[in-house]
């Protein structure tokens, strides 16, 4: 039987506090098909039954490496979890999950909580109707757990926030491969990719996305959509930005006009340029120069 790791408390001091996310459990429990679930090794506040469910007062981040089972909350129906699956757990909120008994299953977790992740729940990265999260077998993350569970057993100087610091990569592993994943099952990647280099060969012409979906083949409506999905910006938000990008190389490398450079990057109308810089910037064209060629 393989090990089965928990540790029990954490300590957060006040200063710990202060660092915007804090650990309270982190641990791996091995579960053999056909035992009993939960096992009794847990505190008290962590102790469950299946059948009653619980709420907790943290979050907690579970990834599950090998077997099957469900999961429950109250903003999500019973959902099927298969190894390879992360699932949240958001404090206030019940929920219950177990194995499989055909199967059991190997689960890690670490449970957390503070104003950080307080932060990305509020701007919509995580939310209670969607707390399961595709990622894949992936040694990586398996890794960061057992990282973790070193260093919640070591208990060193700093400790808590070595562990924010796995949280938050591990929050981030979470969010991007199951969105990678979502994308694959649409067969969409290719399209995206394709776009984001014609856009790029592009951008200095009066080239329109419009004109980019044709060239991939979509609708521009399903084309927008999709593409802002996968890259949190709309296609023109894009190629305004590959613009803007260009002009501070050439504002920073060259002593070219504004009006030239307004061109040279795609904008018909240098006025137009000037407003956009400033607006996704915060200061002008002439000031950015200046500024970044040391002339201020």
């Amino acid at each position: 039987m393989k090990d089965s790791i928990h540790i029990k408390y954490l300590i957060a001091n006040e200063q710990d506090l202060l660092w915007g996310l804090t650990v309270n459990t982190v641990g791996f429990q091995h579960i053999e098909p056909n035992s009993a679930y939960p096992p009794g090794n847990h505190p008290t506040r962590y102790l469950f039954s299946t059948e009653r469910g619980r709420v907790l007062n943290e979050y907690q981040l579970l990834y599950i490496t090998n077997g099957s089972g469900t999961f429950i909350s109250d903003n999500s129906k019973k959902v099927e979890i298969r190894e390879g699956n992360m699932f949240l757990l958001f404090p206030g909120e019940w929920h219950s999950y177990k194995p499989s008994k055909q199967t059991g299953w190997d689960e890690y977790w670490i449970g957390f909580q503070g104003i950080n992740i307080d932060n990305r729940i509020q701007n919509g990265f995580f939310n209670q109707n969607k707390p399961v999260f595709r990622v894949g077998l992936r040694e990586d993350i398996v890794q960061l757990y057992k990282q973790a569970i070193e260093v919640a057993k070591e208990q060193t100087t700093g400790f808590q926030q070595m562990l924010a610091g796995i949280v938050n990569h591990l929050l981030g592993c979470a969010y991007t491969l199951d969105k990678h994943f979502v994308f694959e099952d649409m067969q969409v990647v290719n399209q995206i990719n394709k776009a984001k280099i014609i856009f790029l060969d592009n951008f200095k012409t009066d080239i329109r996305p419009e004109d980019v979906a044709k060239q991939v083949n979509m609708s521009y409506s399903w084309f927008r959509r999709i593409f802002k999905q996968y890259m949190g910006f709309s296609p023109s938000q894009y190629l305004q930005e590959l613009r803007i990008q260009k002009s501070k190389e050439l504002l920073t490398n060259t002593s070219i006009t504004v009006k030239e450079i307004a061109f040279e990057v795609g904008f018909e109308n240098p006025d137009y340029f000037c407003t956009a810089f400033r607006k996704k910037t915060g200061t002008t064209p002439i000031r950015y120069r200046e500024f970044t060629q040391g002339e201020f």
